[in-house]
């Protein structure tokens, strides 16, 4: 035979049962309005870094489409309170600066900023520095503004087997041959982008002196130093090499105000 509840024993049981629903929901809405008021916020915060950015590009006399900004890191709020930020990473697109002799295009520019610190007050009042432990750019210069600042009609440059490749056409004693060859391309002590031609020939170039000179002339005149745009967040180029899209930069810096760029 079924054991019978008294009604005032049942009662309480239903009602608490309601209670903690009532409650469960009322935290699972909580928890939803804190994820939202955290996409707001870190909306809120992208919007400004972009904002900063574009402002410090156009002040070096660059051009860019806006730049794309993700804060990462969850909770977002978390880190304002602790007044520290994973990760910031910025993505320039369509970089054009001018430099001496032409301008230097860079259809990309990645900036990965690291362990960035930055008060509650700071962000409260805008006073003071926002700075990063470590920033790492990584761009790509294009091979046609590259090629423009040789200033050598028909010449173009590529990637061969992970070298700078050369071509171009040249008249030599009275014959129109194809130049061709590889170049070291290296960082100089200034920043700039050293392209050294060491290793040109030309199909059909005559066994003359004076042909080989013409070729080693050539090579000397467009072994050049390539000038660099300043970089945001006082980038520093550590590494140049040749890929199939284009010359690959790399930079970085340490200890870096991400808040006042250039």
């Amino acid at each position: 035979m079924a054991q019978e509840y008294p009604a005032s024993e049942v009662r309480p049981r239903r009602r608490g049962r309601k209670l903690l629903i009532g409650l469960f929901v009322l935290l699972l809405l909580l928890a939803g309005l804190l994820v939202v008021a955290d996409r707001v916020a870190v909306g809120v915060a992208e919007r400004t870094i972009a904002d900063r950015v574009s402002q410090e590009v156009a002040k070096q006399g660059a051009q860019s489409t806006r730049p794309d900004v993700e804060v990462a890191g969850i909770p977002f709020l978390t880190q304002v309170l602790d007044g520290r930020y994973e990760r910031i990473t910025i993505k320039l697109r369509d970089v054009q600066a001018s430099v001496e002799g032409g301008a230097v295009q860079l259809p990309v520019l990645d900036v990965d900023a690291r362990n960035v610190r930055a008060s509650l007050d700071t962000l409260r009042s805008g006073q003071g520095d926002v700075v990063a432990d470590t920033v790492k750019g990584t761009g790509t210069i294009s091979y046609d503004s590259l090629a423009a600042l040789l200033k050598r009609p028909g010449l173009t440059l590529g990637e061969q087997n992970g070298k700078l490749a050369v071509t171009a056409p040249a008249d030599i004693l009275g014959q129109k041959l194809t130049i061709s060859g590889t170049a070291d391309v290296t960082v100089a002590d200034n920043g700039a982008v050293a392209l050294r031609f060491n290793d040109l020939d030309a199909a059909g170039l005559p066994n003359l002196p004076l042909a080989r000179a013409f070729l080693s002339n050539y090579a000397k005149s467009i072994s050049i130093d390539v000038p660099l745009p300043d970089l945001p967040f006082q980038l520093a180029v550590r590494e140049v090499r040749p890929l199939p899209e284009g010359l690959a930069v790399t930079a970085d810096a340490k200890n870096v105000p991400i808040n006042s760029a250039g």
